[in-house]
């Protein structure tokens, strides 16, 4: 099984290269974040076209996330579902696939450290973590993934004396991060991609940042154990940043022999 995480920025902006990558790369499952369109506008359609099943939890112009999958789910989920006082944007939505549990999700950015976005990121992070205790435990086949907006590592950013503090690199964010992934995962990218110079994401505003390495990796595929076993190989397809109007990511990949 094929499984890959991309954030398209803008779902109906992206469906060129959405449509393109899903035809020639055919994972079974892809999980897309920030579409930024109302489940009612969503652009059911394009994937039919190539072959797919898709679910969504949107909302206008912010956020979003989606499945596209070649078998139908057996179930769908929305939401954090822990009643908690704080919005529950449109940034979390699980599957269940062929007995293998998705959850894909599109982790706020911070926007600044001084601002409650911040707070509210790590919040969430909690707040996932408690999630995961609810509906599943360390034993199940489930891979957690989506844009993550966190970069773990040194590796994961490619300056990182200058960008420690950086909302998706700081030392709160990092302690969050790691007791969340301490409740029962693994990450399957760094199994297979144990070097540095990995990104997922490069910014739009630096000039040649591809070409240049300058990326970071914030988009992950993280495994429990069961699952993470029988991942056989992971990459970054970089190629589809290069095409005719990309997004600032592009897809990270995992295959699973399940």
């Amino acid at each position: 099984m094929k499984i890959a995480t991309f954030n398209a920025n803008s779902v109906r902006a992206r469906l060129p290269v959405l449509s393109r990558w899903l035809d020639s790369a055919r994972p079974d499952i892809l999980c897309i974040q920030e579409t930024k369109v109302e489940n009612k506008d969503f652009p059911v359609g394009a994937f039919e076209e190539v072959g797919y099943h898709v679910v969504f939890s949107g909302e206008k112009k912010y956020n979003g996330v989606a499945v596209a999958s070649l078998d139908k789910p057996r179930s769908v989920r929305v939401g954090i579902d822990d009643n908690e006082d704080s919005p529950d944007e449109a940034r979390i939505i699980a599957v269940d696939i062929n007995g293998i549990h998705v959850v894909n999700t599109y982790v706020p950015q911070g926007t600044d450290v001084e601002s409650p976005r911040f707070q509210y990121k790590l919040r969430w992070f909690k707040r996932l973590k408690e999630y995961f205790a609810r509906h599943y435990t360390p034993k199940d086949m489930l891979l957690w993934t989506g844009d993550l907006n966190v970069a773990p590592e040194p590796m994961d950013v490619h300056d990182p004396k200058r960008l420690l503090g950086h909302v998706c690199y700081h030392p709160d964010l990092h302690k969050v991060f790691a007791e969340t992934v301490s409740w029962g995962f693994e990450d399957v990218f760094r199994k297979h991609k144990p070097d540095p110079e990995e990104y997922s994401f490069f910014d739009y505003r630096v000039p040649n940042s591809v070409q240049r390495k300058l990326g970071w990796r914030i988009d992950h595929l993280l495994a429990t154990p069961p699952l993470a076993k029988t991942s056989t190989n992971a990459w970054i397809d970089l190629e589809p940043r290069g095409w005719e109007r990309p997004s600032d990511h592009t897809f990270v990949v995992s295959d699973f022999d399940v």
